[in-house]
This record gives C-alpha cells, sequence and structure tokens, in this order.
C-alpha cells in the first residue's frame, strides 16, 4: 500500500512538474524595446493612458497597425522630461492623458492608406466635418512621415483627478486628432476657459522641454530630440 501511494505521489508531482513547464513555455516572451526606448508607465506610473489607435476610436475607424496593445512608448530622454512634467501638475490635483506617443511607421503607412481611399467617408462628421479628405495630405495633417515614429513625440491632454480617483477630463476646444482650425494654437474661437485649458498644457510643456505644434493643440514635441533623424518601426507591444 505504502509503494503504491509513493508511486501516485510521484506520479502526481511529476504531471505538476510538466504541467508547470508547458505552461511557461506557452507565455509570450516580450521583445526587449531598442535601445533608448521605454514604456511610460515604468517611468511614470500614474500617468493615464487612452491609446486611440489601439482602438477603432479614431479617425480611421478602426485599430491602426503597428499598436498591438494599448501602450505608450517614448525615448528614455522624452519619458523622463515628461515625468517632471507630471510631478508638477500633481501638486495641483493634474495628470496627463496620453492618446499617442512612438508611433510605427506601419502606422503611418496605414494612415497614408486611409487618406489615399476617396470613397471611406465613415468618420468625417466626427473628425474632419469642414475639410476635404482629398486636403488632408496638403494640410499637413496626414503626411508620409511623422515626428512620432522618431520616439519623442507624444499626443496628451489635460486630466482633473478627483477624489476616488474619477478621472475629469479638462474642454480643450475641439478633440483629439480633430482636423480643422478650431484645432490650431492661434484658434480664437473658443472660450476663455478653453483657451486658458490649452495655454497650461502649451505652458508646462514648454517648461520642461517640449514644442509645440501650431495646427494640433494636444501635439508635442522633445526639442533635443536623440533620434532626430531615425524612423523607426517596432510594433507596439
Amino acid at each position: 500500500m505504502k509503494k503504491v501511494l509513493a508511486m501516485a505521489l510521484m506520479s502526481c508531482t511529476s504531471v505538476t512538474i510538466i504541467m508547470a513547464l508547458m505552461s511557461c513555455t506557452s507565455v509570450p516572451i516580450c521583445k526587449p524595446l531598442p535601445k533608448g526606448f521605454v514604456y511610460v508607465r515604468d517611468i511614470i506610473p500614474d500617468i493615464v493612458l487612452e491609446m486611440r489607435y489601439c482602438s477603432s476610436r479614431n479617425f480611421t475607424g478602426q485599430p491602426v497597425d503597428g499598436y498591438i496593445k494599448p501602450k505608450a512608448i517614448l525615448t528614455v530622454e522624452a519619458a523622463e522630461s515628461l515625468k517632471k512634467v507630471q510631478a508638477e501638475l500633481r501638486e495641483y490635483g493634474l495628470s496627463l492623458k496620453i492618446f499617442d506617443a512612438y508611433r510605427p511607421q506601419q502606422a503611418v503607412d496605414c494612415f497614408v492608406k486611409w487618406a489615399n481611399r476617396p470613397e471611406d467617408h465613415k468618420t468625417k462628421a466626427l473628425y474632419y466635418p469642414n475639410e476635404a479628405k482629398e486636403d488632408l495630405f496638403k494640410h499637413e495633417y496626414i503626411s508620409a512621415k511623422s515626428g512620432h515614429t522618431r520616439g519623442s513625440t507624444v499626443d496628451l491632454t489635460l486630466v482633473y483627478i478627483k477624489e476616488k480617483k474619477s478621472i475629469v477630463k479638462l474642454d480643450m476646444g475641439s478633440p483629439f486628432d480633430y482636423f480643422g482650425k478650431e484645432s490650431w494654437g492661434t484658434y480664437a474661437n473658443i472660450t476663455p476657459q478653453q483657451r486658458a485649458n490649452r495655454l497650461l498644457l502649451k505652458t508646462i510643456m514648454e517648461k520642461y522641454g517640449f514644442n509645440p505644434y501650431p495646427y494640433e493643440w494636444w501635439h508635442f514635441t522633445l526639442k533635443d530630440e536623440p533620434f532626430p533623424d531615425t524612423y523607426f518601426n517596432f510594433p507596439i507591444e
């Protein structure tokens, strides 16, 4: 009887070990990021993410090529500068919310393909109601190259963190990725509060080394970006 019990225990142990090994080998191994890049949450754990291109909630109306997981990636230098922005905002109960950060070239190519499909207008009412789709290139809303692909450009906004961690967005006068003059930094036909919110975002980002893009209130690029001439294409996963 003891011999049978011992054999049974050995059998159970062997099965357990084999199953554990099988389980371990089935776990996907995350590829390391290229040297000089980091996941933003590893540097700023409390930053808010709403990675639009990993979902259908963007101007293409579908998830974009290269966005496998809703993660934000930046160069080390950009992430460290953004950490300083977040630290100052935190003192006032505010936080950054990122819509997009590093963007692989395959995603940019996906945008170009979308813009060259004149029959696809399903997102026009939300994202470019007053713009002809064929003019999006001319007005530089869409291009074959993007600063995002160099890893030091980020699209973001401000949110207010209330008690119990509820998040309230600050009104910026136009939605993220809205193609039109309403998103320009010089656009005047917004409320004083909306103007103040935009100015707060612009001022604090400039304070810590980011340049604003004049046609998109949410778009900022690190002044001394480490890869000014390199366009990366590794996926976000």
